[in-house]
């Protein structure tokens, strides 16, 4: 618990800070800050803390029960408004405890027994276990009250808590059973629910009516029990078949004949007989078929759920039929545990209370189930964790269990509607929610997708495909909205591309007509800004070969000649002035400055006239002054590191991908190298929805990009292979199983 508790505390510190570098606003960022601070100077306090609560709660175990009758009459001196940030926390503390004490009901249910006989007390129930989901939380909170002071900050804890250290409490509580018993605190302890004996209509023994129960247990005076066996026809007992029926056997012993069935293609036959030659060789690595997991489900402590020392029973082997109705009753309950290990585990723990005896899922049924994990859990490898994406994903497990129970050819037809449907709902939690922005309609056609088949799925296929129906087009018509927004930046990074290099060329042209000998300094305003303004204009419009361009060229010429005695020609004034009204100067504003640049005596020209002009240039907006500046030129040399990928980021194609570090975690953001100007080097960075990415870290400029890939803050992803995020993880997934069984066996065929 201790260790599990500062890895605790390190990801809660690595969220914060996470929580702070992406936050909108200062003030919000302030408050991150702010907790982290406070969690640093604190946390060295908090493990010793819980532990030394847990070591007072085991101590006093011999301690009496507070009797509940005096606690209903509560003081009313005592009484006083609660604040609602102690509901709320004491809200989550109680969601998690039931939470955990319903995925762990019958380990709990045995360790209270246990613990009873530690204490010499009546048998303990979940909420008075000192080691009990809800002492465990209840310790938590009182450790980490001075380190962790911001209530949203505690909540957050808590989420933690319920997702991070939480996740091997079913584990620990087995481990405790089994230390005990190790230790004769009532070794041998096992769950069997009494069962009413009366007689079945006709006469029936007894023993008959009771079904599997009667069965299972009359098998272990035969050969299969006293092996401690549990999987043969013999141990199933009759009661299992005849309620069952021949198809149900029939199914059962030919699963891979039905697997088979579900391939249409050369090739997925082939793939599916590649499957199975790797699961053949797992199971002969292994030795021995696969034990199923130790049944744990939600149980309620009535007079007739007794606990009782009984010796070992052969396991009930769980037709595939009897499964899917298992699953579908989960289906149905809308609540499904987070991992295929969690639902097998919650469906035999419910199939035990039922049948009064262990069961078992058949080896075919069993790999079904690990292969959904395995596949699941290399789709994670990609998928954003916190996303709803990955919300939604656990909810699909048990009707895709349902689906590969029925039909393995799921795992290896890309056009499967149920792993289409998977492909879809993946991918947009790795494509259109990586930013961690909100999209509510989304989220919505998620929901949709997803609860359509949960509630209707009961074996048809095509439930999936209409589900999945909606939510592409949905997902299309997004791609499209993406590639029109980006194509429109593209096309304004070009437009701002070309009017900077038409500035620049202005400048060089007014740079060439000055020459050494300088401007007064009002007449050099004029030129830098007005005139400048008109030769870009001129040069964006017509090009630098026109004659347009020519004559206004030739005016700069005049323009500075002028301003050092010579007399300006007569069409000069009237020229300048047609100009200046290209780029917005109109009326007197332009005549007075034509006047200045042509040189053209005037009586009424004063110093007050001037510094009113000047003022007007000022307030004025020049040509492009909307768009932002240029990046500006590197302020060192590159090194040859650098150089060499300056040089491989010009010879990328428009549309690549680069990966950039948001924070010292090594967190990573990817943006699409839209556009680039081979000439200027600005750079045009998107998202995957098409939006221009502006930030002031020089992503704009494909030096400072090359800068950081050279340091390793940056990196450029490589090309993906043109398949789905689910053909990438199954592929994946048989990599594994090929490098588990040492089969060099032939990839899959796409």
């Amino acid at each position: 618990m201790g260790r599990e508790l500062e890895r605790l505390l390190d990801t809660l510190e690595q969220d914060l800070f996470r929580q702070a570098d992406r936050a909108r606003n200062s003030g919000s960022q302030s408050v991150y800050l702010a907790a982290l601070q406070t969690l640093r100077s604190q946390r060295d306090a908090v493990v010793p803390r819980f532990l030394s609560g847990l070591a007072t709660a085991l101590a006093n175990l011999h301690e009496p029960t507070p009797d509940d009758s005096k606690a209903s009459s509560p003081d009313v001196e005592s009484l006083r408004l609660v604040d609602h940030h102690e509901i709320a926390e004491d809200n989550v503390l109680t969601e998690i405890a039931r939470r955990h004490e319903s995925r762990a009901g019958l380990p709990l249910l045995l360790l209270g027994q246990r613990f009873g006989v530690l204490a010499g007390q009546p048998a303990f129930d979940a909420a008075r276990l000192p080691v009990g989901p809800q002492a465990l939380g209840r310790m938590l909170a009182l450790a980490s009250k001075e380190a962790v002071v911001d209530v949203d900050t505690r909540l957050q804890l808590y989420r933690l808590f319920d997702r991070q250290l939480m996740a091997g409490y079913l584990t620990l509580v087995e481990t405790m059973n089994a230390q005990l018993d190790g230790a004769n605190v009532l070794p041998g302890l096992a769950f069997v629910p009494s069962r009413r004996r009366r007689h079945a209509p006709g006469g029936e023994h007894p023993r008959e009516a009771m079904g599997d129960n009667v069965s299972a247990a009359a098998g272990n005076a035969g050969p299969a029990g006293a092996a401690g066996g549990g999987t043969s026809p013999a141990g199933t007992g009759t009661g299992a078949r005849t309620r069952n029926g021949p198809e149900t056997d029939r199914r059962h012993g030919s699963g891979h004949t039905d697997a088979m069935a579900g391939a249409t293609t050369v090739l997925e036959m082939q793939a599916l007989d590649e499957l199975q030659q790797l699961l053949a060789r797992r199971r002969e690595l292994i030795g021995l078929p696969p034990q199923a997991a130790i049944p744990r489900a939600v149980h309620e402590r009535t007079p007739e759920a007794v606990p009782e020392i009984t010796p070992a029973q052969p396991r009930i082997a769980l037709a595939t039929q009897e499964v899917d109705a298992a699953l579908g009753d989960l289906q149905a309950a809308g609540h499904s545990p987070r991992n295929t290990t969690q639902i097998r585990q919650a469906l035999l723990a419910k199939s035990r209370l039922q049948r009064g005896a262990a069961t078992s899922l058949s080896q075919q049924d069993n790999e079904t189930f690990e292969l959904l994990g395995m596949l699941y859990t290399e789709i994670g490898r990609e998928l954003r964790q916190g996303t709803r994406s990955a919300d939604l994903l656990e909810r699909l497990q048990v009707p895709l269990l349902r689906v590969a129970l029925q039909d393995r050819g799921f795992f290896v037809r890309h056009q499967h509607p149920a792993r289409q449907l998977l492909n879809a709902v993946a991918e947009a939690g790795t494509t259109w929610q990586a930013e961690g922005e909100a999209d509510p309609r989304l989220d919505h056609q998620l929901d949709n997708a997803v609860d359509h088949v949960i509630k209707n799925y009961d074996g048809d296929a095509k439930v999936f495909a209409s589900a999945n129906q909606a939510l592409s087009q949905h997902l299309e018509a997004m791609a499209r909205k993406a590639e029109v927004s980006e194509r429109r930046h593209v096309e304004a990074a070009r437009g701002r591309d070309k009017l900077e290099l038409a500035k620049q060329r202005a400048a060089e042209s007014i740079e060439t007509a000055i020459g050494d000998a300088p401007l007064p300094k009002f007449l050099r305003t004029l030129v830098d800004q007005a005139w400048a303004d008109v030769l870009s204009l001129v040069l964006l419009r017509h090009g630098e070969d026109s004659e347009e361009w020519r004559e206004h060229v030739e005016a700069t010429g005049q323009i500075v000649a002028a301003s050092r005695g010579s007399t300006a020609p007569a069409w000069l004034q009237p020229r300048i002035e047609q100009a200046l009204g290209l780029v917005g100067y109109q009326g007197d504003e332009a005549t007075a400055i034509a006047k200045r640049l042509a040189a053209v005596a005037d009586e009424s020209d004063d110093p007050a006239t001037r510094t009113e002009l000047a003022i007007q240039l000022k307030a004025r907006a020049r040509l492009g002054d909307s768009e932002p500046a240029p990046a500006p030129p590197p302020a060192t040399p590159r090194n040859a590191r650098e150089e060499a990928c300056y040089a491989h980021l010009r010879s990328l194609p428009f549309g690549s991908w680069i990966e950039f570090a948001t924070n010292q975690q090594g967190d990573m953001v990817r943006r699409r190298l839209a556009w680039f100007s081979p000439v200027t080097g600005r750079a045009l960075l998107v998202n995957q929805r098409g939006q221009r990415i502006d930030d002031a870290r020089g992503h704009d400029n494909l030096d400072q990009i090359a800068r950081l890939i050279a340091i390793g803050e940056a990196r450029v992803v490589a090309p993906a292979e043109p398949t789905g995020l689910v053909d990438r993880a199954w592929q994946a997934t048989m990599g594994t199983l090929r490098s588990l069984t040492g089969r060099d066996l032939p990839q899959e065929t796409p």
